[in-house]
């Protein structure tokens, strides 16, 4: 008798319903998916039930395409708030007060000056990277980071002004961290963009590459901007030195923001070749390097390798990428977290249950907060514990009560 796998009901019930409302729309795959800002192969996998029901926001921009409402692709299946959007953290309202708030009067205090700001971000970085609950931690920092870093760029001239409009562009990535599985999108886009006015104003190729990194991240995110995002990403490279670690750790970066968005466009060969620039950066620096705080280095390079292989829906290959990547070297925590994600999201799209649920507990145990606040694993966990494969159902529940979900 051939091996059964327990799927999640929903998948099949979808793609079929998705593929109905495309016919009734009169569009075919192809111009499907460039509306939707995918690929024909993206399209044909979510109808035939290789990749599962897609985000809140795509469920919306595929209703708005096919002219149709979201019921009519998720039939009866109901959207609820605990798992198709985002959880809240305790602090965001307080981190969302002290982006909105600005610092308009000198104050009592003396300005911070560079030395100290970047001894304050260097131990933010540390905590965001670090185990344990990284979120709540640099929450606790961040208001405070906000505001004394607008003071001092407002106190201080010259050159430590720039070296300071350095270090709040890094505040503002952070916050854009924090904010990246928040229910505040224009939050995030917002500080993407003020990161990288601060990096342009301090004059600093180090900075802009950082913030061109970051904004490659939302425009990609948002399914926006392909063009744009790689364009920003060429230039920025194009500024840094590769005679030194960092420079070239922040050159590879780049080259791998490149890669990412053009597979996220179903462009597979400009995708490969970008991050063959990347792998060949990482190669150079040599296995012990990682970008102290951008965390650039082999480890990641071969993580994002699963990533494309799943934008370019190849979940065959994107399980084997999942099955022979080592994530000892990556000092984050959170980094590997994520990467554990996606890797369980490789297998689930293979319908192998057990596998997803041991990684996405694996992810669980590295950084729960990572797992806490993934829309992926909200809404698959739930679907595993009730009908997934039985030696992993219980596994599946406590892991779903963990996120605060009902099993």
């Amino acid at each position: 008798m051939p091996e059964q796998h327990d799927t999640v009901p929903e998948i099949q019930t979808f793609g079929r319903r998705a593929r109905a409302a495309r016919d009734r729309a009169g569009l075919t795959r192809a111009v499907a998916g460039g509306l939707v800002g995918r690929s024909a192969e993206w399209v044909k996998a979510i109808e035939t039930g290789a990749i599962g029901m897609p985000r809140l926001p795509m469920l919306i921009r595929m209703a708005t395409v096919y002219e149709c409402d979201i019921a009519d692709l998720t039939g009866d299946e109901r959207i609820t708030a605990a798992t198709y959007t985002k959880a809240v953290h305790a602090s965001l309202p307080a981190v969302k007060r002290a982006l909105t708030t600005y610092q308009l009067t000198a104050g009592e205090d003396e300005p911070e000056s560079a030395e100290v700001l970047a001894a304050r971000v260097r131990q933010a970085w540390k905590l965001w990277h670090g185990d344990g609950d990284h979120r709540t931690r640099v929450a606790a920092l961040l208001p405070d980071l906000l505001a004394d870093a607008q003071r001092s760029v407002r106190a201080w001239e010259g050159a430590e002004r720039r070296r300071v409009l350095v270090l709040q562009a890094q505040v503002y990535h952070l916050a854009q961290l924090y904010l990246a599985f928040q229910p505040e999108p224009e939050l995030i886009t917002m500080v993407g963009d003020r990161s990288m006015t601060a990096a342009q104003d301090a004059d600093s190729p180090r900075a802009i590459a950082g913030a061109a990194w970051y904004m490659n991240h939302i425009y990609r995110d948002a399914n926006t901007a392909a063009e744009a995002r790689v364009e920003l990403a060429e230039q920025a490279a194009a500024l840094q030195r590769r005679d030194d670690p960092e420079g070239l750790a922040r050159w590879g970066l780049l080259q791998l923001a490149a890669a990412l968005s053009y597979a996220k466009t179903g462009r597979a060969g400009l995708a490969w070749r970008y991050w063959d620039r990347a792998k060949d950066a990482a190669r150079q620096l040599g296995d012990g390097y990682a970008h102290p705080w951008l965390i650039f280095g082999r480890g990641i390079v071969d993580a994002y390798a699963l990533d494309i292989h799943l934008d370019l829906v190849q979940p065959g290959k994107a399980v084997e990428a999942a099955a022979t990547l080592d994530l000892s070297a990556v000092p984050s925590a959170t980094r590997r977290a994520r990467h554990l994600v996606e890797a369980a999201r490789a297998y689930g799209m293979q319908q192998e249950g057990v596998a997803a649920v041991a990684l996405l507990g694996k992810a669980y145990r590295a950084s729960p907060e990572t797992v806490r606040f993934s829309t992926h694993a909200r809404r698959v966990l739930p679907e595993f514990a009730k009908a997934g494969p039985p030696t992993v159902r219980e596994d599946a529940r406590e892991l779903t009560l963990a996120l605060g979900l009902t099993a």
